[in-house]
Order: C-alpha cells, then structure tokens, then sequence
C-alpha cells in the first residue's frame, strides 16, 4: 500500500496534518529531527516515526526509504526544502509542502524538468498559502481569459504560529514584492488600498505573498499583487522606516526577534480560535479594455484548511493521482480543487 511521510510532524501545523490524516483514515510516518519530540505525537496517534536530520543527504534517502510521497511542514523551507527535494527527485517520492516563500516557489519551479526526467511532482504551498488563493485566482482566469491584471486579497487571518512570526520576521528588511510584466519586482513602499471582504471597504496592505510566484505560474497574468486586511500588527509592521527595517535584518536583530517570538507567542492558534475563525480571499481581475471582474471564496480557519488540503493532495500523490513536474495546486487539481473542502464558498460578480 502507498506510504507517505510528515516531516515536521512535531510542530505545529504538522501535528495538525498528522491528526487529520488519522481522521481520514489514513497511516502517515511521521518525521523530524527530534525523536523525543515525535515519539509522543507517535504514541497517541499509534503511528511510525523516524528521526533524522536534513543536514545529511544519506540520512535523508535513508528516512524517505519506502515512501510514495513526503509532505514538508518544516521551515524555513528556503533551508529545508532543498535537500528533501534532493533526495525525492533521486528516489522518484512525490514532494509536497506548505510553504509561503517566494523564493522557495521560484526555486522550486527551476527544477520542473528535473522532476519531470524522476517521474515526481513537486508541488510547494499545499496550505492557506496557497491553495485557496491559487484556485480563485485560476477560476477568475477561467471566467476572464484576457486578463492583465490580477489582485487578492486575504482577510479574517486570526492568530498565528511561531513559524508563520519568524518567517514574518524574516522578511522585515525585504520590500514587498509584487509581479509586473512577468517580472518579480520589489516595492519600497508597501502599496495600500480598500477591499469589502463582506461587510464593508477594508484597508488592506500589500504583501509578498506566496501567489506572487504560483499564480504567474497558474494563469500567466503579467501584473500580480496580494493584500493582507491592515491589522494593527500589519500595518506597524509594513510603517517601519525602511533605515529601521535595515538594522532589524541583521544578523544580531534577528537573533533577537527570533527568540523573543519563541518566548512570548504560543505556539499556535487553539482549537476554539480555529473554530470561531473563518478565512476569505477576495480576487480581482482586469483586462486590457478595463473590464473588471471579481469573486470571493470563504474557508475555514487558515490553519485547519492547511491540514485539510496538505493531507488530500500528499494523499492523492501517494496513490499516484498527480501530475509529474513542478505544480500549483490549480495546474495539479483544478481551479475547484477548493471548493472539495467542507466550509468553502464562493461567489462571482
């Protein structure tokens, strides 16, 4: 029977895959570099685990030994994704992650071919970021196939994980990158504008966002941006002079952030945050004459959706239901891949 491994399966978001893939029915192995932290997570759930180390390629072909596929939940991924993407590319195991880094994307699509040549698909942001996002914006695609330009929008995102706040810290020294003419290019202000997501105009802040890269490669459209709904943090965050954002990315800055988000933020969004929250992306299209289109999708909760659809599509992988080469979730499994999902709705105007 197909197998396919979690790695990472001791964090946060990872533990959540694991749970869901019990629900479903489903045996993962989990993984991770800490065999005292998985053997807990193995125990409870009655599954496999096996601890190894990313730094080693040996012990990674070694850890991903009888696997059909691997679902990555550890990051940074612009650290990890590559030497498990290595490894899968050598023994032909389906790669999947939930990623929200645009330079993992892009360097993750440069390897197309070879993963083509192994008979794997890669596919990175199997999460929030950016299944949801991805899939509106192949369906305005469909609806409005001249499109030049495209713009989503992210709102209802309620607490976060400690990952999500490094990586956020991570890029406090980086502009915001957007696509034009089919070129990534990074703003030094972040661009700021208004979107109803529902209930009434909202500010919304531009964002480097992982739909930079994925919906390039979905639909084509040259001009892409994404917007986050302006939470307090958002927007002290996006208001920082750009001299400050410069000391706060050094080296000894971040050492600093990245230990205090360890000590003061819990590790995640509990069970009832999740329940009583709900996600909406708003997408945008315009084409060359002006004709504007637009759609709104409504999810569960950020995090619950990532284990949702990070479990179906590893799954999927696993049994052999994917298409080899590098793949977003929309050129893997449709625009309405999204609409699957128990809580999904979506409405066209």
């Amino acid at each position: 029977m197909p197998r396919f491994l979690i790695y990472g399966a001791s964090g946060y978001t990872g533990q959540l895959a694991a749970e869901r893939a019990i629900e479903t029915g489903m045996q993962p192995v989990l993984a991770g570099r800490s065999r005292e932290k998985l053997q807990p997570l193995a125990d409870r759930l009655g599954l496999e685990c096996r601890a190894f180390s990313l730094e080693s390629p040996l012990d990674v072909s070694e850890g991903i030994q009888g696997m059909s596929a691997v679902l990555l939940a550890a990051g940074p991924f612009s650290a990890t994704s590559r030497p498990m993407v290595d490894a899968c590319l050598q023994h032909g195991v389906h790669y999947i992650d939930i990623t929200g880094e645009i330079s993992v994307f892009e360097a993750l699509a440069d390897r197309d071919e070879a993963a083509k040549s192994a008979g794997i698909m890669i596919l990175p942001g199997a999460g929030f970021d950016v299944v949801p996002s991805d899939c509106l914006a192949a369906h305005l695609h469909g609806r409005l196939p001249t499109a030049k330009r495209l713009r989503l929008s992210i709102g209802g995102m309620g607490g976060i994980t400690r990952g999500t706040a490094k990586t956020m810290a991570e890029a406090l020294g980086r502009g915001t990158q957007v696509r034009r003419n089919g070129r990534l290019v990074e703003l030094r202000r972040a661009p700021r504008s208004n979107v109803d997501f529902g209930a009434g105009a909202r500010p919304v802040v531009g964002v480097s966002w992982g739909d930079i890269s994925t919906a390039w490669h979905s639909t084509h459209i040259p001009d892409i941006e994404v917007f986050f709904e302006a939470t307090p943090m958002l927007s002290f965050a996006t208001a920082i002079p750009r001299p400050v954002k410069r000391l706060l990315a050094t080296k000894f800055s971040q050492k600093v952030l990245q230990s205090q988000i360890e000590k003061r933020l819990p590790i995640g969004p509990t069970s009832d945050q999740r329940a009583r929250s709900r996600s909406v992306v708003v997408g945008e299209a315009w084409d060359a004459t002006g004709l504007h289109i637009k759609s709104r999708l409504e999810t569960v909760e950020a995090y619950t959706l990532t284990s949702w659809t990070a479990v179906e599509i590893v799954r999927r992988a696993s049994v052999g239901e994917c298409v080899a080469g590098y793949q977003t979730p929309s050129t893997a499994y449709g625009a309405d891949f999204i609409m699957t999902f128990a809580g999904a709705t979506r409405q066209d105007s």
